[in-house]
């Protein structure tokens, strides 16, 4: 089917999706950076330990991705420009970017700083989507991808298809066409080591898993979650977009250390004081947690994530404080530690997160 074919006036669910965006706003401020690799992370010292937060697609084809060392990064890319992360410029765009979107007639719901959901009643959701890139572009100079879809699921793979820069339409109508042939970690919801556990099963391809027994799925990953890997491989998925504010799932924080820690007090220490960071923003936000997670990476780079639900919610910094030290517990500390993360969640996840399986050592 051509991504483009005319449609009778009907909803539909677009997907907005902002191209490189941290980069993006970083060479906005500073044009006479594009054109070059540009690699965002840490202080922007590719000396010191911290990871890669974005990269422009220029340093990406030296293979650079989010979640590297800058170190690695700066090995692949010798002459990429590293620059220091800045949230209160990417937070002041995005709230410009949003703005734009809801000019529109248009209901939409944000996903986060660089991307949104608008539900559309239009026969041309083309072309609504080629003026919703064009009004973002002239209001931040930012550009955007738009994935069309008749349900959340489909929009947002649709929006891979489009970048950068583009627009595209997955529907049930080419769902087959489009995805059958691609791995099962091209569906939203698929992470590798799920789709890695599919591949032992048999199943390497979208069409594959949706031929799937659901009995067999669901004794490999349980009996929510293994059929509903079969739902995702058929493209079906929420088709409500709700007009409300973006709301923080949780409130982390994270520490990347110079030199490995060898001492459990000395990490118990940085626990203490991650958590008391994180029971703060957590008072900020006026929303108690309901559940406590640790992060851990070692040296060299292995990262577990451990994480427990609360007896009661709370704000309280010496609850947070004693469950992360807890937490800490079922960790194997017997190797240096380069990095540690303490994160609280809050009670009301929306149901893609909810029906998400976290993969293994994930944040």
């Amino acid at each position: 089917m051509d991504s483009r074919a005319a449609a009778s006036p009907a909803d539909w669910v677009l997907h907005v999706d902002l191209d490189q965006f941290i980069a993006a706003v970083e060479v906005a401020r500073r044009p006479e950076l594009r054109g070059l690799p540009v690699i965002v992370g840490g202080a922007g010292d590719p000396t010191k330990r911290a990871v890669v937060a974005t990269a422009s697609y220029e340093a990406r084809e030296f293979g650079i991705k989010s979640g590297m060392p800058l170190r690695v990064a700066a090995r692949r890319c010798p002459e990429a420009v590293f620059l220091p992360s800045d949230p209160p410029a990417y937070e002041e765009v995005s709230a410009r970017v949003m703005a734009t979107l809801r000019d529109f007639p248009a209901v939409v719901e944000l996903m986060g700083w660089d991307e949104a959901f608008m539900g559309v009643h239009t026969d041309a959701p083309e072309a609504m989507a080629a003026d919703i890139r064009q009004a973002v572009t002239a209001e931040t100079g930012l550009s955007c991808s738009v994935g069309i879809g008749d349900n959340k699921l489909r929009a947002k793979l649709a929006t891979g298809f489009a970048k950068p820069a583009g627009v595209y339409r997955l529907t049930k109508d080419n769902w087959v066409a489009v995805m059958a042939g691609r791995p099962t970690g091209a569906l939203w919801g698929i992470g590798p080591k799920t789709s890695r556990k599919l591949s032992e099963m048999g199943l390497a391809t979208v069409g594959d898993l949706a031929a799937a027994d659901p009995a067999e799925l669901a004794g490999r990953f349980g009996p929510t979650m293994g059929p509903w890997f079969r739902v995702l491989a058929h493209g079906y998925g929420d088709t409500e977009v709700v007009g409300t504010p973006y709301v923080a799932r949780s409130r982390s924080r994270e520490t990347t250390f110079q030199e490995d820690l060898t001492d459990r007090a000395a990490i118990d220490a940085q626990i203490r004081t991650l958590a008391e960071r994180v029971a703060a923003d957590v008072a900020a936000e006026g929303r108690p947690a309901v559940r406590v997670a640790v992060k851990v990476r070692f040296k060299p780079f292995f990262t577990q994530t451990r994480s427990v639900t609360l007896q009661a919610p709370t704000s309280d910094v010496r609850d947070i404080e004693r469950v992360a030290l807890a937490v800490l517990d079922r960790f194997e500390l017997d190797r240096p530690v380069r990095l540690l993360g303490v994160r609280a969640e809050f009670g009301h996840a929306d149901r893609a997160a909810a029906e998400r399986v976290p993969e293994p050592g994930e944040p």
